[in-house]
């Protein structure tokens, strides 16, 4: 059996979630997701959180001992240098998550939701590419609304990431969330219909 893997990507805020959401509770399709195994990596105890308090010093952590993800974002996401340090201790982890996981799974299509797909070297895992685009404008004010961040602050995470329109060039699947729900879950059904 040869697994089809399909990459879902996109920028922050583009509707990544959603999209998985509908391929899990519509098709029954099993999701990997990069943002809980990078959780997972800085859980409290974890060599990873360790280096990074280390790095910053306690003030990063919460009074539970939990990584403070507001603080830790005030630093990466306002240096290129500290947020290539952080990645380079997550992503190889999320990595070997994934590949365990694929490797014990025994159902034919897989989704795998990567913010960071090419950011972080992992289109070797996946046979297919989807991409969730947007306007700019639309991305900022749904960052901006959801995790409450003022325009400079979501503009500083949309400019971390790969430009949208590079992902969408290199794209098997471009779905294009700029309008109604209805016609995004048209082109994953349409998407699902191909693959």
């Amino acid at each position: 059996m040869t697994k089809k893997i399909i990459g879902l990507t996109g920028g922050i805020a583009t509707g990544k979630t959603t999209v998985a959401n509908y391929l899990a509770d519509a098709y029954n399709l099993p999701i990997l997701d990069a943002d809980i195994y990078a959780r997972e990596a800085v859980c409290v105890g974890s060599p990873i959180l360790d280096a990074i308090a280390t790095r910053y010093g306690k003030q990063i952590l919460l009074p539970n001992g939990n990584l403070d993800r507001q603080k830790l974002g005030e630093v990466i996401f306002k240096n290129p240098e500290e947020r290539t340090w952080i990645e380079n201790l997550i992503h190889p982890y999320v990595r070997d998550r994934f590949q365990a996981e694929i490797k014990a799974s025994t159902v034919e299509t897989l989704v795998l939701v990567v913010p960071l797909l090419f950011e972080a070297g992992m289109t070797d895992l996946v046979t297919e590419i989807w991409v969730v685009w947007c306007s700019q404008r639309q991305q900022l004010a749904r960052l901006m609304q959801r995790n409450h961040l003022t325009f400079e602050q979501a503009q500083a995470r949309i400019h971390s990431q790969m430009p949208i329109a590079d992902k969408a060039a290199r794209a098997d699947v471009v779905l294009d969330n700029s309008s109604t729900l209805e016609a995004l879950l048209k082109q994953v059904d349409a998407a699902l219909t191909k693959l």
